[in-house]
């Protein structure tokens, strides 16, 4: 235990660094970090040990699902779900096969369960490494929906053509009807357990309102939906990703204050997790690479990088003619899809195939033996082909990304931002009439209708169609929260002057500047 804390530390330091270092040179910080892994694997002094892939699959997976599916749109989910699907099946299936078929010609010693074993398990783009991705670059929303629920959603899929690979490879027999049931029970099986788990967590938010409490509650939420799917062997990944639709769908039912503190202790936990994914690939990357050459030979590597080029294309060919099979559907269906996808954004998601933890776990998953004694054949192929897949597709298309969306000249989704224009002038319109209401019942000081002053003027940016009415409006505003933000300032310098002179002790002075710190947010733009 204790030889492996000078790794952690290292580990905390390099995300720490690396998020400033991706900060300023805007290169994505899954690239930085999995770099900086790497660089950390040649320090003799800091101890190694092998990497379990139970600690992806179970201690990091779950809840970066889970917080995933808070930022995933239902409403959009539910809208694109034909493409979503066509993406997270249909895609898969064919990179396995594409893969499986090349593995064999590169490696013709591998039997053909093994290559398409492979194939499976580089078949699923990795959540982490996708939406680390969409969250710096203003995508469409059209696309924004379709990449970030097939990234939720294909690694079922994947996580289900491993099993069945290993399971043939150990057989020697493949059955159609098996796989078909095996399927269907892993997929309804999953999507059961997490209705279950999310209905459960959602009354839960319902009735317990200690901010701590809640918390907790949210943390065990998507390890339960998990570990109840694994017992019972159906999909982990379906079960926290409905669970967390569910939860999300009824995070009204939670008090505000707690909302606000889940929010922000949810993502520093997730910006940790994530940056831990990354980094882990490029610590474990050059071992794995070393030991797999030593085992399997020098043209595993060769193999690896043509393997990783079949991955591309793959989805490139499948994604460019499926993108506009709505030709083929019924005008209801295309419009309820939105029409056309823009050929920008078809371009751009069939460069978002970024490879990740997932694979990684998945072939570092694979036995080293049966039960009856023999080794699983090409073992070591199949980790190293798939190490340089995840290293491929991280630095190529992981660079390349955003200069592309440069490239494309692909703006942000209209419909997003007259959507978000059109809640919060409906949410400032409700806002002074209910204040109007009670004013008129009950008497209301002076410094009510300043608030409704501030309301209406927020108001005149939204609707006023002269735009020197709105400037006028935007200029009061900015006045206003001048003022304030001075006020506050102030009251943080007189503060901490009592505290320096100890009239009020450090507990006091820490809680009251909490305070104002929660003021001073509300009021920067």
């Amino acid at each position: 235990m204790q030889t492996n804390v000078p790794v952690l530390l290292a580990l905390l330091a390099l995300l720490a660094c690396g998020h400033l270092f991706a900060r300023r040179t805007r290169i994505p910080v899954s690239v930085v970090l999995a770099i900086g892994g790497a660089g950390l694997s040649f320090l003799p002094w800091l101890p190694r040990e092998p990497l379990d892939p139970d600690l992806i699959l179970f201690l990091f997976l779950p809840p970066l699902l889970y917080a995933d599916a808070f930022e995933t749109s239902w409403t959009d989910f539910r809208r694109w779900l034909r493409p979503i699907l066509m993406l997270a099946v249909g895609l898969v299936a064919f990179t396995t096969l594409v893969v499986g078929f090349v593995a064999h010609a590169c490696l013709p010693q591998l039997p053909w369960p093994v290559c398409f074993t492979l194939g499976a398990i580089v078949s699923p783009t990795d959540t982490v490494a996708v939406q680390s991705i969409l969250e710096r670059l203003r995508m469409p929303r059209r696309a924004t929906a379709i990449i970030g629920g097939e990234s939720l959603t294909n690694d079922a899929t994947g996580l289900l053509g491993v099993q069945i690979g290993v399971a043939v490879v150990a057989s020697g027999a493949f059955a159609a009807k098996t796989i078909a049931i095996d399927f269907a029970w892993i997929a309804g099986g999953g999507a059961a357990i997490g209705i279950a788990a999310g209905v459960l967590f959602a009354l839960i938010n319902r009735y317990v309102r200690d901010s701590g409490v809640l918390f907790l509650f949210s943390l065990v939420a998507p390890y339960a939906a998990f570990l109840a799917a694994h017992r019972l062997g159906t999909s982990g990944v379906l079960a926290v990703v409905v669970a967390g639709f569910i939860v999300s769908w009824r995070i009204q039912d939670v008090p505000s204050a707690a909302r606000v503190e889940m929010y922000s202790t949810w993502r520093m936990m997730t910006l940790v997790l994530n940056g831990l994914c990354f980094a882990l690939i490029g610590l474990e990357a050059p071992v794995l690479l070393v030991q797999s050459k030593i085992a399997a030979g020098g043209e595993v590597l060769v193999a690896g990088l043509i393997v990783s080029a079949a991955v591309i294309l793959a989805r490139v060919v499948w994604v460019l003619p499926m993108a506009y099979t709505p030709i083929v559907l019924p005008r209801r269906v295309r419009l309820a899809e939105g029409g056309y996808p823009s050929f920008r954004s078809v371009i751009l998601a069939s460069w978002c195939g970024l490879r990740g933890v997932i694979s990684l776990a998945a072939a570092l998953s694979i036995p080293t033996t049966f039960d009856d004694g023999s080794l699983f054949p090409g073992r070591s192929a199949v980790i190293a082909c798939t190490v340089v897949v995840i290293l491929v597709t991280l630095v190529v298309q992981g660079l390349t990304l955003e200069p592309l969306v440069r490239l494309l000249k692909i703006p942000q989704d209209p419909d997003s931002q007259t959507e978000v224009l059109k809640a919060r002038e409906a949410v400032l319109a409700a806002g002074i009439e209910r204040l109007d209401e009670y004013c008129s019942q009950e008497s209301c000081p002076i410094s009510v209708h300043r608030f409704r002053a501030a309301m209406e003027d927020e108001l005149v940016t939204l609707r006023e169609e002269s735009q020197e009415e709105r400037d006028l409006a935007h200029a009061r505003i900015a006045v206003s929260a001048a003022v304030q933000r001075e006020v506050v300032h102030a009251q943080q310098s007189a503060l901490l002057a009592l505290r320096n002179k100890g009239t009020i002790n450090d507990k006091t002075y820490l809680d009251l500047q909490l305070d104002l710190d929660r003021t001073h947010f509300r009021l920067e733009p």
